[in-house]
């Protein structure tokens, strides 16, 4: 699709409307494109997915930048939606920071989230996870906020999410005030992570300016609202990052199981299938060469 606003602005004209954006979270190309289709506004990497897709392993803070940033390569080259990329702590310090954000601006995402935890960080809704000085916290922001200046001067832009776990280790006051301060340094996007109860919730959204965003984690710490409840409270986006890997990974440990016994799974119609991933497109593309239809 070709269009004059980028992805950036995209996300902001959806964000400057009186809703709560359902955000189902993606893992890989081929994740994105299915929430693509299904009419969804937006989409979140999640780093919690993309590790157990890409690497295996359980996100600890074991991906690198690299392969993070090839993720989202992938993610943004076949959707026209805009893609919030999981930025971790940065992948340092402070120019780390900056770096990072420049990377996954020019990779085509729309903003991206950078986060208070120690590194190497910890999925939110998981023990153990601490997180750094006030200080830091808020170099983080202040380097992310820059990055996206020195890009609008060349013509690029990017929207930061700033997000805290600081209500884990210190309580919900201290992440409020982290979070507030994220703001005044120019945040676009604010993220309390794990708030525990439907009150806490709310006192987030009361006390945050601009948009908000609630993490939505099946089992998680947070309570699992409607999309109606959300958005009376005050959220501008629900992020469920877990909902595709799960769903995705029963289907295909109940398929393994029915295999083993010599059981024929019900699955996606192989025409289904086919044009869903892109095959139709690009035969359809493809009439245009001679040498192509010969092949």
């Amino acid at each position: 699709m070709v269009t004059d606003m980028t992805q950036a602005a995209k996300l902001r004209t959806l964000l400057a409307h009186d809703r709560c954006h359902i955000m189902p979270c993606c893992f890989d190309a081929l994740s994105a494109k299915l929430i693509q289709q299904e009419g969804y506004d937006l989409t979140f990497m999640s780093g919690f997915a993309t590790s157990a897709s890409r690497i295996g392993q359980p996100d600890l803070g074991l991906m690198s930048y690299g392969e993070v940033l090839d993720s989202a390569r992938n993610i943004t080259d076949v959707i026209d939606i805009p893609l919030i990329g999981d930025g971790d702590t940065g992948y340092g310090n402070a120019m780390n920071v900056r770096r990072t954000v420049t990377g996954f601006a020019k990779a085509g995402c729309a903003a991206i989230m950078i986060e208070d935890q120690l590194a190497p960080k910890r999925c939110g809704h998981t023990p153990g996870k601490a997180v750094v000085s006030r200080d830091e916290a808020f170099d983080r922001i202040q380097a992310a906020v820059d990055a996206r200046e020195a890009l609008r001067e060349d013509g690029g832009d990017i929207l930061i999410m700033g997000r805290t776990d600081a209500r884990h280790e210190h309580g919900l006051s201290e992440a409020i005030d982290r979070a507030a301060r994220y703001a005044e340094i120019g945040a676009d996007i604010l993220f309390v992570e794990a708030p525990k109860t439907v009150e806490e919730m709310r006192t987030v959204c009361e006390a945050l300016p601009g948009p908000k965003m609630a993490n939505i984690v099946e089992g998680g710490e947070t309570p699992d609202l409607s999309n109606a409840e959300l958005h009376d409270i005050g959220f501008s986006i629900a992020a469920y990052p877990l909902s595709l890997m799960a769903s995705a990974m029963q289907a295909m440990v109940h398929t393994l199981r029915n295999m083993r016994d010599d059981k024929r799974p019900s699955q996606m119609d192989f025409v289904d299938l086919r044009r869903r991933i892109g095959f139709d497109d690009y035969y359809e593309a493809s009439e245009r060469y001679a040498s192509s239809r010969r092949s």
